[in-house]
């Protein structure tokens, strides 16, 4: 599995970045969902300082699987991109390292990483 990350950046006279990602999802959702390489609901964020910034992130199947998705749905947000956006959207692509996070303290204090008093 891969993580997804997608940048969307808005025109400045877009108001509602939560409705123009509502119309990008109701275009895209629905073939992104039957598709083979979807495996999870995607989360949407708006960057905090700048409402024209939008992102997106989801898990995938494959990097494969996902680039064959990316391909087929730019034709489809012509019209999107060309009402709300200042440029196409950005993909990144992560894959998972296995840190174990929960089997440390994460503490400052109790690390040697507090204040001095």
């Amino acid at each position: 599995m891969i993580w997804v990350l997608e940048l969307w950046y808005l025109k400045p006279e877009v108001d509602n970045i939560t409705e123009a990602m509502q119309e990008m999802d109701d275009l895209l959702g629905p073939a992104a969902h039957a598709d083979e390489g979807w495996c999870g609901h995607a989360r949407f964020f708006a960057q905090l300082g700048d409402a024209s910034r939008g992102m997106m992130l989801y898990p995938w199947r494959s990097l494969e699987l996902h680039e064959r998705l990316a391909r087929d749905e730019e034709p489809k947000l012509a019209a999107f991109y060309e009402k709300y956006c200042t440029r196409p959207r950005e993909i990144h692509r992560y894959t998972e390292l296995p840190v174990d996070v929960d089997g440390h303290d994460h503490h400052p204090a109790a690390a040697g990483g507090g204040t001095a008093s």
